[in-house]
C-alpha cells in the first residue's frame, strides 16, 4: 500500500495503527524488509512519516511532572482534585483516577518518582530472570543514553549482555537468572565516565545505523544505479550497512563523526544525564530501592512496553556484533562536541603528587619491611633494585631483597636489557608477554598460561602511573611503539583505559586508567577550591588599582582615551581631575592631550553637581558613547518665567524637576535654537548686562546637567580661586565705552552647547540605558557589588542595573557569585576580572604602593569597602589592623610624646572628601591624609610590637616613602613640610 520511513518502523510495534493517505492500517507483522498491515477503517492512528527517534519529553517537562506528583501526594484529596480540575483541565473522574494511581504506586513501592527521587524496582519475570525498572520522569532524551551507559557498564563489570528498554518514564534492564538481585550501583555510572560509555555503545545501535544512512546519503556516498528512480529504503539500509562496515575501520571518517555528533547533541540530552548522575552522587537526588514480587503500577506500565524488537541487528551473535563496534577518534569527537580539553582543567602539581603516591615515592607510602617490598612488586610490577631502594624505608634494602629472592618470593630477571625484580606470582605473565627467561624453581602452579599477559602489564602500568604516552609504555618493556599503541588502543576500546590529552603542556595522545583519571579530577578540583573561595577585602583594593591601570601606568593619547572610557559617567571632582585622578593613570600626564581629544570631538564632559562655589563633580564621556550612557529624558523640567513672561516645559537629560531662572531659561532656549555658541553672542542674546550674571547662569545650567562646554579651559578656570572683580568704568564723554580686548571671562571660554545636542538628540529607552550603564559599571569596576553601585549614586540605585546583570549572567557574559568576603552576596564579575582578582590573592614579591585621591574610583575604601573601624577584625591570615593617628597629647608640655588613638575617635576620621589622599599598600589602606591637614592617619597592625608611639611611626613600612616624599619624623610623628593646593 505504500512505503514507510525506516525511523517510523523502528519505533512501531505490532498492533499499532497508522494513517497512510485517507485510510488507517493496523500492523500485523514486521519483517526485515516489509511491514504487513490490515485495514483498520475509522480507527485513529499516528502519521507514518514523522521525524525524530522518539525524542521523548523534555527534561523541563519531566521535572515539572515530578514536582506535580510530589505536590499531589502531599495535598488533601479534595485540594488535589481541585488543583487537577482547575489548573490542568481534568474532569472530576479523571482527577480521581490519577490520584488513585499515585496512591497505588505509593502503597506498592513506598515511593513515587519525582524531581528529587528515583525509584529502582527489582523483580523476577516468568522465566526467573531479573528485571530492574528505573522509574524516573526525566524523559526519553535522558533515559536513552542512560540505558546505553548501563548496558556498557554491566558488560564491562560482569561480562553479561543485558537487554534494555527505555521510555519517557524510565528504563528496564533484564539480567540473566542469578541468585542475588542486581546491584543498583550498576545502574548509576559515574558522571565523568557516562559519555565515554555512551560513545562506545552508540555505534551498535539502530539509531546510529539510521543516522549514518541519512548522513551517507546526504554526503552522496550511496550512489544510485539509476538516478531517475528512488531506491527503496531497505535497499539503502543494506548499502549503508556495507559502507558502515568499511568506514568503521577509520575512526576519523567525517560521516562517522557527524553521526556521533548528531546523536549525542541532537537526540540525547547528555548534559541533563550528567547532571542527574552528579545529583545522585551529591545526594540531591535520592535513590529508593524496592524488591517486589509483582510490579508496582508505574513499573507495570513500563514493563508493558517491553518488546524485544531488533530489526536492524541481523542474526550475528552478540560477540561478533561487539567486535564490529566503531573505533572513534576521541580527540576529533571532542572537538566536534565542543568539549573542554582536559589539559586545561587538570592541575600539573596534583598530577605529580598522585603519581608519586601511586609509585610509592611519597614518604608516607614507602614500604617498611621485606613483606612490604613483596607487596609493592605485586602492585607496581617490575622494579630495579635502585627503584626499590627509592620506595623503601627499610634500613637494609639489599638484605631484604636477597632474602626474598632466596625464599623464591621474588625473581631476579632481565627485562628490556635491565635487571629487574618481579614477584613470583607474575612469573608466567612476564614470560608470556615479553619472553622473559625465568630462573629454575618456580612452582608449576604459577607457570600456567595467562589469558592476556600484555594487556595485564598495560593495565597495571596505567593503574600505577599518571597519564602516559605509547612510547613511555614501550620503553619500559622494550616494545615497538606501534605494538604498544595497538595494545593500548585495544584496551581503550574495551573500556579498560581512557585515551585523550591530559598532561598540561603535552602534545601527544595519552592513556590513563579511569580510576586514576577520577583521582586527578578530584584532586585538581580540591586544589582549585581555594581559588574559588572569596578573597579578603584588601585583595579587592589591589585588584581595583590593577584593573584601572594605577599600578602600571601607560602614556600617550591612547592611554588617555582608555582611561576616560573606563571612567565614563563616574562623578569626578573637577578640581582634582587633572591633578590627581588622570595623572594616577597616565604616565607623564599633559593637559594638552586632553585639550587635543576634546578639540577633535572625541571627549565630552558634563556637570553632575556643584561642590561649593568653585568646584563641582563632572562626568567624562567618549562622544560616541554619550547617547547610550545619558539617562533617558522622561520627566518634564519645570522652568521659571522668561523675560517676556512666557513659560514652557523642556526635558533635562541628567537631572529633572529643576526650577530655572529667567536668564537660565533664556540661555537654554538660545542654545537650543542656535546650537553651539560663544559667550559674547550668547550674552547679548539673553539681554546683556553684567557678564558675571551670564557666567553664573551658565554654570548653574552646567551643574544641572543641561549644558556643557566643548573645551576644558572653562572648567579649569572655574575651579581656580576667584579673582577680585575689576571696577566697572562708566561711559566715555563721547558716548562710547572702552571695550577690553578680553571681554570673555576665562570660565566662559569656548562654545557652550546643550548636552542633549551632544547626544545627537537620541532618547535612550530606560532599558537600553540601564543595559549600557551596567556594561559601563562592569568595565570600570570589573567586580561589581551593590556597595559600588550605591557609592556612585546611580539614578535608580542597584535596582535599575540588577535586571541587566541577571540577563548578562544568563547569557554567560558575566558570572555571579561570592567573590569578596565581607560584602553583600550580590556580586557580579567579568570572567577576565574574576581571574585577575583570584590571581592577586597572594602578596607580590615587591610591595605595590598606590597614592590616590580619596574620591578616586580606584579607591574602594569608603565606597565598596568600609574604612577600617575602631574594632579590629581578624583577616584571613589571622592578623588585625585598625587606623591610628599621631596627634599631640592633651598635656601642654611640647616634649610629651604624641598619643596614638583610633582614627574614629578623632575629628580626622577618613572620608571621601575632595583633596584627601589615601595610600594603599598591596591593596590595604596604609595611610590617610585629609586636605590641609598635617597629621597622617595610619593603619598599623595590632600585632606590631608595643613600642613608643613615635617609634611605631618611624618603624612603619611606610616611613621610608613618607620621608622621601618630604615628611619629617619628629616627636609628633610625621609632619608635612609642604603646602597643599
Amino acid at each position: 500500500v505504500g512505503e514507510l520511513d525506516e525511523e517510523m518502523v523502528f519505533e512501531s510495534r505490532v498492533g499499532e495503527t497508522f494513517v497512510l493517505g485517507a485510510s488507517s492500517w493496523r500492523i500485523e507483522e514486521i519483517t526485515h524488509d516489509r511491514v504487513l498491515v490490515t485495514p483498520a477503517p475509522g480507527e485513529p492512528g499516528k502519521m507514518p512519516f514523522w521525524k525524530g527517534d522518539r525524542a521523548g519529553r523534555p527534561l523541563e517537562l519531566g521535572l515539572a511532572i515530578g514536582r506535580l506528583m510530589h505536590d499531589l501526594l502531599r495535598l488533601p484529596p479534595a485540594a488535589a482534585i481541585d488543583r487537577l480540575t482547575r489548573e490542568h483541565d481534568l474532569d472530576a473522574p479523571a482527577a480521581e483516577n490519577l490520584l488513585q494511581y499515585l496512591r497505588d504506586q505509593m502503597a506498592a513501592a513506598g515511593a513515587v518518582p519525582d524531581a528529587t527521587t528515583i525509584v529502582v524496582e527489582r523483580l523476577r519475570d516468568e522465566l526467573g530472570d531479573w528485571r530492574v525498572c528505573v522509574l524516573s520522569p526525566r524523559g526519553g532524551r535522558v533515559h536513552a543514553p542512560w540505558a546505553m551507559a548501563v548496558a556498557a557498564k554491566v558488560r564491562e563489570e560482569t561480562g553479561a549482555d543485558v537487554e534494555i528498554l527505555w521510555g519517557d518514564d524510565g528504563l528496564v534492564v533484564r539480567f540473566p537468572d542469578v541468585d542475588q538481585p542486581p546491584d543498583p550501583r550498576l545502574l548509576l555510572p559515574e558522571p565523568d565516565e557516562v559519555q565515554s560509555l555512551v560513545v562506545r555503545q552508540l555505534g551498535a545501535t539502530a539509531l546510529f545505523a539510521a543516522k549514518f544512512r541519512e548522513n551517507a546519503a546526504r554526503s552522496l556516498l550511496l550512489p544510485r544505479r539509476r538516478p531517475g528512480l528512488r531506491a527503496p529504503l531497505w535497499q539503502q539500509r543494506k548499502r549503508a550497512a556495507d559502507l558502515l562496515a568499511v568506514a568503521s575501520r577509520y575512526g576519523s571518517f567525517p560521516v562517522l563523526l557527524e553521526t556521533y555528533r548528531e546523536c549525542l547533541r541532537d537526540f540525547f540530552d547528555m548534559p541533563a544525564l550528567i547532571a542527574t548522575l552528579g545529583d545522585v552522587g551529591s545526594r540531591k537526588v535520592r535513590i529508593v530501592t524496592v524488591d517486589s514480587e509483582t510490579p508496582s503500577p508505574f513499573a507495570a506500565s513500563l514493563l508493558f512496553s517491553y518488546v524485544a524488537s531488533f530489526i536492524y541487528d541481523g542474526d550475528a551473535p552478540l560477540a561478533e556484533r561487539r567486535a564490529q563496534a566503531l573505533a572513534v577518534d576521541q580527540s576529533q569527537l571532542r572537538e566536534l562536541l565542543g568539549e573542554a580539553d582536559l589539559r586545561e582543567l587538570l592541575d600539573a602539581e596534583s598530577m605529580d603528587a598522585i603519581e608519586r603516591q601511586l609509585q610509592r615515592l611519597d614518604p608516607h607510602y614507602r614500604v617498611k619491611s621485606a613483606d612490604g617490598v613483596h607487596d609493592m612488586l605485586l602492585s607496581l610490577g617490575d622494579l630495579t633494585e635502585a627503584e626499590v631502594r627509592e620506595r623503601s624505608q627499610t634500613p637494609d634494602v639489599a638484605a631484604s631483597v636477597s632474602a626474598l629472592v632466596a625464599a623464591r618470593r621474588v625473581l631476579a630477571v632481565h627485562i628490556a636489557g635491565d635487571p629487574r625484580l618481579v614477584a613470583v606470582e607474575d612469573a608466567a605473565r612476564f614470560r608470556d608477554a615479553l619472553g622473559v627467561r625465568l630462573p629454575a624453581g618456580v612452582p608449576e602452579a604459577l607457570l600456567r598460561a595467562v589469558r592476556d599477559p600484555m594487556g595485564d602489564l598495560a593495565r597495571r602500568y596505567a593503574r600505577t602511573h599518571g597519564p602516559f604516552t605509547a612510547p613511555d609504555f614501550a620503553s619500559r618493556y622494550g616494545l615497538d611503539s606501534a605494538a604498544a599503541e595497538a595494545v593500548l588502543t585495544r584496551l581503550t576500546a574495551d573500556g579498560a583505559l581512557v585515551e585523550g590529552e591530559f598532561r598540561p603542556g603535552g602534545t601527544r595522545r595519552e592513556w590513563t586508567d579511569p580510576g586514576v583519571l577520577r583521582m586527578l579530577r578530584r584532586r585538581s578540583l580540591a586544589k582549585l577550591r581555594h581559588e574559588v573561595e572569596p578573597v579578603d577585602q584588601p585583595v579587592l583594593g589591589r585588584f581595583t588599582t590593577t584593573w584601572q591601570g594605577i599600578v602600571k601606568r601607560r602614556g600617550g593619547a591612547d592611554a588617555l582615551l582608555d582611561a576616560i572610557e573606563q571612567l565614563q559617567g563616574a562623578p569626578l571632582p573637577a578640581s582634582i581631575l587633572e591633578t590627581e585622578i588622570l595623572p594616577a593613570r597616565i604616565d607623564v600626564y599633559d593637559p594638552a592631550d586632553l585639550d587635543a581629544v576634546a578639540a577633535a570631538g572625541e571627549v565630552v564632559w558634563a556637570g553632575v553637581e556643584p561642590l561649593g562655589e568653585r568646584d563641582g563633580r563632572v562626568a567624562l564621556y567618549l562622544a560616541d558613547h554619550l547617547p547610550r550612557l545619558l539617562p533617558p529624558a522622561e520627566a518634564p523640567l519645570k522652568r521659571g518665567p522668561t523675560k517676556d513672561g512666557d513659560t514652557g516645559v523642556s526635558r533635562a537629560p541628567l537631572q529633572r524637576g529643576l526650577d530655572l531662572s529667567g536668564r537660565e531659561a533664556a540661555i537654554l532656549d538660545c542654545l537650543r535654537a542656535r546650537g553651539a555658541s560663544f559667550f559674547g553672542p550668547l550674552h547679548e542674546a539673553v539681554g546683556g548686562g553684567y557678564p558675571a550674571q551670564t557666567v553664573d547662569a551658565l554654570w548653574n545650567l552646567v551643574w544641572q546637567g543641561l549644558i556643557t562646554n566643548d573645551t576644558f579651559h572653562a572648567l579649569r578656570a572655574f575651579t581656580r580661586a576667584r579673582v577680585a572683580r575689576r571696577k566697572v568704568k562708566g561711559p566715555r564723554p563721547d558716548g562710547t565705552s572702552f571695550r577690553s580686548r578680553r571681554l570673555v571671562p576665562p570660565s566662559a571660554e569656548g562654545r557652550w552647547v546643550v548636552v542633549a545636542l551632544q547626544a545627537a538628540t537620541v532618547k535612550s529607552a530606560t532599558t537600553k540605558w540601564a543595559a549600557a550603564l551596567t556594561e559601563q559599571l562592569l568595565a570600570r569596576h570589573g567586580v561589581l557589588t551593590r556597595e559600588a553601585v550605591t557609592a556612585e549614586a546611580v539614578a535608580g540605585g542597584f535596582g535599575i542595573v540588577y535586571p541587566a546583570l541577571k540577563g548578562l549572567e544568563e547569557t554567560g557574559r558575566i558570572r555571579r557569585g561570592y567573590f569578596v568576603a565581607g560584602l553583600g552576596a550580590t556580586q557580579f564579575a567579568m570572567p577576565g576580572a574574576l581571574d585577575l582578582l583570584r590571581s592577586l590573592r597572594d602578596a607580590p614579591d615587591e610591595a605595590e604602593i598606590a597614592v590616590l585621591a580619596a574620591t578616586d574610583p580606584a579607591n574602594p575604601y569608603g565606597a565598596t569597602l568600609k574604612w577600617p573601624t575602631r574594632r579590629s577584625t581578624p583577616n584571613a591570615r589571622g592578623s588585625t589592623s585598625s587606623p591610628r593617628a599621631l596627634i599631640p597629647s592633651p598635656s601642654k608640655d611640647a616634649r610629651s610624646a604624641p598619643t596614638t588613638v583610633d582614627a574614629v575617635d578623632t575629628a580626622r576620621s577618613p572620608t571621601r572628601s575632595v583633596g584627601a589622599t589615601v595610600i594603599l599598600v598591596n591593596g590595604a589602606l596604609a595611610a590617610y591624609l585629609a586636605r590641609g591637614d598635617r597629621q597622617l592617619v595610619t593603619c598599623l597592625p595590632d600585632a606590631e610590637p608595643d613600642r613608643s608611639k613615635v617609634g611605631r611611626a618611624v618603624g612603619h613600612p611606610m616611613s621610608p616613602f613618607l620621608l622621601e616624599a618630604g615628611f619629617v619624623a619628629g616627636a609628633l610623628g610625621f609632619q608635612a613640610t609642604f603646602g597643599r593646593s
